[in-house]
């Protein structure tokens, strides 16, 4: 496969603040990147410098093969071969809907009957027949969108960049129009570059997963991959690991996994590195450890102690239409939650039980 998009120890600051931190990556064409990051992390600052909207303090930006961002070159937004959808869809009021999809075309002096031909293919593909004559302000949200991913495709551009591109539309759409996103990018072999705070809308588009922090990526892994094995506690967080137990004691590493300590009980966990560590096994235990785990990987057993469990107490039963979430605390008063089929009574005291290849285990970082 091509590389389309290569970005080489790209660096950014605001004042005296390091927004990107040497941030390197290949994108290869066809290919779906969604980024994910806590707010501040540097991913839009990323898009941003792509698409040539900010200049960048050191590093290389390649479109192709070619310099659009660097010390010898830095090519304005128009001439880099690239589309943006913003999150506002910036659709212009003014014009009707096929005036907003051809804008781009009569630009570039593409001629009349090329026009037609890329207007109707694109139409079709984005459910947009009937609509042409129209104002964006008489069409709903999901259609909106549309036109403005029209607008994006019709040129055929080598990249297009999505900045939060659902941000706005309500739950149902939002969902509808990530599942058509991404069944028209892989059916036209698009090469996107998506920003994201909704893991949810990454997984349902994503080839590959990007998650930065601080400027850096923390991990770059097929979506099922970041699932399954989050490198660093805050890549599991984001991924749907809210339960946080900081302060745990990590007692023993082995290659099947670690053993630690959650009030009175040791379990086994699934030991990761801590993302500023080196990679080698603590030399010496106790380390303390900070623990991740999924609600729905918490399951309660009330007094039946059985293999990886751990006693706690439950706070606070809420029905979430299928099954009710469970607000529980450890022995050494860590809050946490676990999806339970039925309510807990308050202060009821007895076993969850976590899988060894479920409870993420992590160094902590002040070790």
């Amino acid at each position: 496969m091509q590389t389309i998009l290569e970005i080489e120890n790209v660096k950014k600051k605001y004042g005296k603040t390091q927004v990107l931190n040497g941030i390197s990556l290949k994108v290869e064409e066809g290919e779906i990147i969604s980024v994910l990051g806590p707010s501040g992390c540097g991913k839009s600052t990323l898009l941003r410098i792509i698409a040539g909207i900010l200049p960048l303090d050191g590093g290389i930006v390649r479109i192709r093969g070619q310099e659009v961002s660097g010390p010898h070159h830095n090519l304005p937004p128009e001439k880099r071969g690239i589309n943006m959808v913003f999150q506002d869809f910036a659709l212009w009021p003014h014009m009707k809907v096929e005036d907003n999809i051809t804008y781009g075309l009569k630009i570039q002096k593409i001629d009349r009957e090329e026009i037609r031909r890329r207007v109707e293919e694109t139409i079709s593909l984005l459910h947009l027949d009937g609509l042409l004559h129209r104002y964006p302000a008489e069409l709903s949200g999901g259609q909106q969108q549309r036109v403005a991913i029209a607008r994006a495709l019709v040129t055929k551009p080598s990249i297009v960049l999505l900045d939060e591109p659902l941000c706005n539309l309500d739950v149902q759409l939002r969902i509808e129009m990530r599942t058509e996103m991404s069944y028209l990018f892989h059916k036209l072999k698009t090469t996107v570059f998506h920003v994201t705070h909704d893991p949810s809308e990454a997984f349902a588009m994503a080839d590959r997963i990007i998650i930065m922090d601080g400027g850096k990526i923390d991990q770059a892994d097929d979506p099922r991959t970041c699932y399954l094995k989050p490198s660093t506690a805050l890549v599991a967080g984001l991924l749907g690991a809210g339960n946080d137990l900081k302060d745990a004691g990590l007692f023993a590493i082995n290659d099947a996994g670690c053993q630690v300590q959650i009030g009175e009980e040791t379990v086994a966990g699934t030991y990761f590195p801590a993302s500023d560590s080196s990679g080698n096994a603590p030399s010496s235990f106790p380390r303390k450890a900070e623990i991740r785990f999924r609600p729905e990987d918490g399951h309660w057993l009330g007094e039946n102690l059985q293999d990886n469990c751990f006693k706690a107490q439950s706070i606070l039963s809420t029905f979430e239409g299928g099954c009710y979430r469970v607000k529980m605390r450890t022995q050494n008063g860590q809050e946490f939650c676990i999806l339970h089929d039925d309510p807990i009574p308050e202060q009821k005291e007895g076993f969850v039980q976590i899988e060894k290849e479920k409870l993420y285990v992590y160094e902590s970082a002040d070790h």
